[in-house]
């Protein structure tokens, strides 16, 4: 959901009892394991599995990154504790739950924080974001490679029709657990509630949740649309995702600046993404004008007609856009 930071360990081949310099290591080969919880349609799995096969490529298969989508290695919160404590795993995630450790970090996934690619990549830059991927590093082991990932603007997915934040009061909408994620939707009205990813369909099926707050991308790709009627373009966050490499394994100081120049592929493959999933949301802006433009005209048209003949009318109500229509217009699969 999503978001999306990638928590990255290295599983190195045993290497010989004896030590080994810096040519000895180039010739042994490393495996980059992650994990997300997007489904293997999604936008973004394909781009990194197309960052897998450059890495490839880059290496002359030395270095091989292995992708496994729909939280096949384990729950989030839990990979990024292993991470932590020094395991051989990596994880998708977000700013947001970097927050748990650098609370500032997390700002990048408020609400309304940024609106566009150009101000994320001005992000890369900031002296105060420099700092907190320091401090990152340096107290808790995660090492950011790219944080340029952006999944697109997260809405509200609902089964009431929405048209200001009074309207949201009592709904359970499920965030994801962060702190910021939690805040954010409760400062919009809505009671939020902590749900995996993976529970979000059978939750708002089952009514454990009213709707949640996701991009379209997902909500087409998970079908959420089967389940929620409307789709509320609230726009309230900006999805900003981070690539970042597990340091507790302490694996980077055996590999060949070759191997490393070649996990740098993660930020052109990112914004490459970040690029077509923008465009997608454009496009639909662009779809919406036209249908606005052309629905105008009818309308003119018909409340012209009623004038000369009385016996023709038409009922023409507004309603928030079908999740279903949005989705499916818009967001259908495609490759980054």
């Amino acid at each position: 959901m999503v978001g999306i930071a990638v928590l990255l360990c290295f599983i190195v081949l045993p290497l010989t009892a004896g030590g080994v310099d810096e040519g000895a290591a180039s010739e042994k080969e490393y495996v980059l394991k992650f994990n997300h919880v997007l489904n293997q349609n999604d936008p973004f799995h394909k781009a990194f599995v197309k960052w897998s096969e450059a890495v490839s490529e880059k290496t002359g298969g030395k270095l091989k990154v292995e992708v496994f989508h729909s939280a096949q290695l384990g729950v989030e919160e839990d990979i990024i504790e292993q991470i932590r404590m020094g395991a051989n795993v990596g994880q998708n995630t977000d700013s947001a739950r970097m927050g748990n450790y650098i609370p500032g970090i997390a700002v990048m996934n408020g609400p309304y924080f940024v609106d566009s690619l150009d101000e994320v990549q001005k992000l890369t830059q900031a002296p105060t974001i420099q700092k907190w991927l320091k401090e990152l590093e340096d107290t808790y082991g995660i090492k950011v490679l790219s944080f340029n990932w952006v999944q697109g603007f997260r809405n509200f997915l609902t089964n009431e029709e929405i048209h200001s934040p009074d309207d949201l009061k009592g709904l359970r909408i499920r965030a994801p657990g962060a702190p910021i994620w939690m805040g954010s939707v409760r400062s919009l009205g809505p009671t939020p509630v902590a749900l995996p990813f993976s529970e979000l369909y059978s939750g708002i099926q089952t009514k454990t949740v009213d709707g949640a707050g996701n991009v379209n991308v997902n909500t087409y790709n998970g079908k959420l649309y089967e389940v929620a009627k409307y789709l509320i373009e609230s726009k309230h966050i900006l999805l900003i995702c981070v690539c970042v490499q597990g340091g507790p394994c302490n694996c980077s100081t055996l590999i060949h600046k070759r191997e490393l120049q070649a996990l740098s592929l993660c930020t052109e493959a990112g914004y490459v993404c970040s690029c077509s999933t923008h465009y997608k949301e454009n496009e639909m802006i662009a779809d919406q004008i036209v249908l606005g433009a052309i629905f105008m005209l009818l309308s003119i048209f018909f409340f012209a007609m009623t004038f000369r003949f009385p016996e023709l009318t038409i009922a023409l109500s507004p309603k928030v856009f079908p999740a279903s229509s949005r989705c499916a217009s818009s967001y259908s699969p495609h490759s980054c």
